[in-house]
């Protein structure tokens, strides 16, 4: 064996163990069995009734993976549905925060901000615009 060889040999163990596990996390995507999905959300406007997103709360819109806010009365925030740990779609949004059953983050639903770990960074904002009793997000 050369010394380049030698400098990168691996055990034939630990290299089939770090193959297997490396898959198994690739396939398995979160272990709650939520899917994960892509960091890109649809290109296409998502358009909601005023009337759907409850003052203190929100509702989360998969389809454009996207979170629909009211933290205040009138006040109307839109952020990404992907959470920042690992990919996982938000479950949820209640008690004032956006919620991962993947690992248990928590968002704030007035900025994204990270409220628990283990996500680290905020969800990504979008501009909402109403004209009368609709949101657009675009």
């Amino acid at each position: 064996m050369s010394d380049v060889d030698q400098a990168v040999a691996m055990p034939r163990r630990a290299f089939l163990a770090a193959t297997c596990a490396t898959g198994c996390l690739a396939v398995a995507g979160c272990s709650t069995g939520v899917a994960a999905v892509g960091k890109d959300r649809s290109t296409e406007p998502a358009r909601i009734a005023v009337s759907e997103v409850p003052v203190g709360g929100g509702i989360v819109l998969a389809e454009h993976q996207l979170v629909l806010t009211q933290p205040e009365p009138g006040v109307f925030r839109a952020f990404a549905a992907v959470c920042t740990h690992q990919g996982c779609l938000v479950s949820e949004v209640s008690d004032g925060t956006i919620n991962c059953a993947c690992h248990g983050s928590r968002f704030s639903i007035a900025d994204g901000s990270v409220v628990r770990t283990p996500a680290r960074e905020a969800l990504a904002g979008y501009a909402v615009t109403r004209t009368g009793d609709m949101l657009t997000v675009e």
